[in-house]
């Protein structure tokens, strides 16, 4: 496993590009696989006593005239104080009978995931990270690496989604965020005490093709939106937090999604579109049953926008609202619940 240079802990950023995917797309089984090296199962998260206001939900509910699912906006770094939970995740989680993350939490715990997760991370041929870099974007990474004692060999067998993630990773930490903490790993810990089903939405192997497979021009171009501007990553990663604190769904839309699809679309398209394509017709599925709720808890990427969730089921002619109580005559908010 590689170590994150001191330098960059002291380094989140108006151009997110794919680094955005560990906050507000993919599983947080990425974040994990990276702070963990064959770790048993973590600890329950800690509930701060609450010094703020819980943080407004990303939670929709989509119906049909035999039951709901709910679908609730992830955000896999998190912080102790963004616990408690706002009441209406409490309500809606307590109304269901079933819980679906990305990935089953099984999988996410299962101890074979480190080592599927370095792997996908490695090259697979004879490349190596200083062959397929630019010049000028090595030397960026080499001086980065050099100014905590280490050096670019550390990470020269991993390609550079996986670098451009550990580095994030390592912003995150030093920042106060954690995996462990997650809105995801939450829910998981809190179905599992009072034994609700869980599922997932696609497997763990389909998580890591789809990190593995974003197009090598792509990945350079996202590491080098982090290594020419490392300084602006700590503030930047802030406004991201506190948008999806907020629930401003405006913001988190320009943040990630607008942003992504235009620095590295084909990325885009594989993450977002084309897993959200696939899962519309498994959640569609849940509202066919005859009885019985289900929460869907995603990053917050995959509810946003007119490649969104959201927008698709309201489209096949699902009933679907905002579940804010906190957005009650706020009228951007509560224009999203229409």
């Amino acid at each position: 496993m590689i170590r994150i240079p001191e330098a960059a802990m002291s380094l989140p950023f108006k151009k997110l590009g794919l680094t955005a995917l560990v906050v507000a797309a993919l599983s947080s089984a990425a974040a994990l696989a990276v702070t963990q090296e064959g770790a048993a199962p973590s600890a329950p998260v800690a509930v701060a006593t609450a010094a703020k206001a819980p943080p407004v939900p990303l939670l929709w509910k989509v119906s049909d005239r035999d039951n709901a699912v709910y679908l609730l906006g992830s955000f896999h770094l998190l912080k102790a104080d963004d616990y408690p939970l706002s009441s209406d995740i409490d309500t809606a989680f307590t109304a269901v009978d079933k819980v679906v993350f990305e990935v089953p939490p099984e999988q996410m715990t299962d101890p074979a995931t480190q080592a599927k997760f370095l792997d996908a991370a490695g090259f697979g041929d004879d490349r190596n990270l200083s062959q397929v870099l630019p010049a000028d974007l090595r030397e960026k990474l080499s001086r980065l690496m050099a100014k905590s004692g280490s050096s670019i060999d550390m990470v020269d067998g991993y390609e550079p989604w996986f670098v451009n993630l550990s580095l994030l990773i390592g912003v995150s930490q030093s920042l106060g965020f954690s995996p462990d903490k997650g809105l995801d790993q939450y829910l998981m810990q809190q179905a599992a005490a009072t034994n609700k089903p869980t599922g997932g939405l696609e497997t763990m192997d389909l998580q890591l093709q789809v990190l593995d497979a974003s197009p090598m021009a792509e990945q350079i171009t996202s590491l080098r939106e982090f290594l020419d501007r490392p300084q602006d990553m700590p503030g930047l990663l802030t406004d991201l937090h506190q948008a999806w604190r907020d629930g401003d769904v405006a913001k988190l839309d320009q943040l990630t999604r607008e942003e992504m699809r235009e620095k590295t679309p084909q990325t885009y398209r594989m993450v977002n579109v084309e897993r959200n394509d696939a899962w519309v017709p498994q959640i569609g599925k849940m509202l066919d049953a005859k009885k019985g709720d289900t929460m869907v808890v995603v990053g917050a990427l995959h509810l946003l926008g007119e490649d969104g969730v959201v927008e698709k089921l309201r489209g096949k002619g699902y009933k679907v609202e905002r579940v804010c109580s906190a957005c009650a005559g706020a009228g951007e908010q509560s224009a999203q619940s229409k």
